[in-house]
């Protein structure tokens, strides 16, 4: 028998109670504040990425279109007059986007003393989140709205029976307070869009220039001529693989169609003066806020010269970091 079963039953007992009974009263590892992973010691939790949030607001006509985008040119997720309650529900599911959506950007217009009561409930809901959020307000003088409302022959929105003058008083009063609140103010009285759009590149591009994506099509010139190209190039100067009977049946992407087209006197340097050339232009829409570009390269049946000069053309934009998509509107039509 050993010395714990010799000791008298109500000295065990009370040594029982001394220690806790800690086979029926020991608190639970959460209760005693220690920290518990259901996965082991060493499993790594994820956090949550909250999306950073920018909120757009201002008087109607001074450019809150324009500014959501140039957001939404520079990458960020955009949607247009959003219920202001429903805001923090949107930065909810950002944040469960696994780092996809990072970056929210949100219209919203006031027209109505709830729907600002609404608006700031949901800022205050942010802010205890700890969500990092930003307001750019757009505002613009009255005289410039009022020519900007009838020049496109719409009413104020809140102009009811009244004037176009009466619409932005009103509107100007019920965005005073969110106006005081703006993390940016842009005066749009005398801007243009371009220019618009170069205050909100200096904001929120940060040290990166803007992207300029790009759309290489090659086309035949007897299908007609793209309708949304900003660039033509006319390949037709070089001669024709169809002519060439044991290159007629391949396309452009066909190594040896490759060749012959670039092996042509004036070719490879074509190809090298316009790529100059490209750099030139795309420095200069960046500058116009303008952020997609088609260039269209043509041939007489868009198979063989405009097919090749095309993926060449595009290779040199990819490299150059222009993100680049290839199409070749009319390969395969005859």
């Amino acid at each position: 028998m050993t010395e714990q079963e010799k000791q008298p039953t109500a000295e065990r007992d009370q040594a029982h109670q001394d220690m806790g009974d800690d086979h029926t009263q020991r608190k639970s590892p959460e209760e005693d504040g220690a920290q518990v992973s259901t996965a082991g010691d060493n499993a790594a939790v994820p956090e949550i990425a909250i999306p950073e949030l920018v909120i757009i607001s201002g008087m109607s006509g001074a450019g809150r279109s324009t500014a959501a985008k140039c957001l939404e040119d520079l990458g960020w997720f955009v949607v247009d007059n959003l219920p202001p309650a429903l805001i923090p529900t949107m930065v909810e599911l950002g944040a469960r986007s696994q780092g996809n959506v990072a970056r929210i950007a949100v219209v919203v217009d006031v027209r109505g003393r709830r729907f600002f009561d609404n608006l700031r409930e949901s800022l205050a809901d942010l802010d205890t989140r700890g969500v990092t959020r930003r307001i750019v307000f757009l505002e613009s003088s009255d005289e410039a709205l009022v020519r900007r409302f009838e020049s496109v022959r719409r009413p104020h929105p809140l102009q009811g029976d009244g004037r176009i003058v009466d619409g932005i008083a009103a509107e100007r009063e019920l965005l005073r307070e969110l106006r005081g609140d703006a993390d940016l103010v842009i005066d749009t009285s005398s801007l243009n869009v371009h220019e618009l759009r170069a205050k909100m590149d200096a904001r929120f591009a940060g040290e990166e220039e803007p992207e300029l994506r790009a759309t290489v099509m090659s086309f035949g010139f007897k299908y007609g001529l793209p309708v949304d190209a900003d660039l033509v190039v006319d390949m037709r100067f070089l001669p024709n693989p169809h002519w060439v009977p044991e290159l007629r049946p391949y396309t452009g992407l066909n190594e040896e169609v490759s060749a012959y087209v670039f092996n042509q006197p004036g070719a490879k340097e074509f190809l090298d003066r316009y790529t100059e050339l490209l750099q030139l232009i795309a420095a200069g829409y960046r500058r116009e806020g303008k952020r997609y570009v088609t260039i269209a390269v043509g041939c007489t049946g868009g198979k063989h010269r405009s097919v090749a000069t095309s993926e060449k053309l595009a290779a040199r934009l990819a490299a150059q970091g222009v993100e680049t998509v290839v199409v070749h509107r009319d390969m395969g039509r005859e």
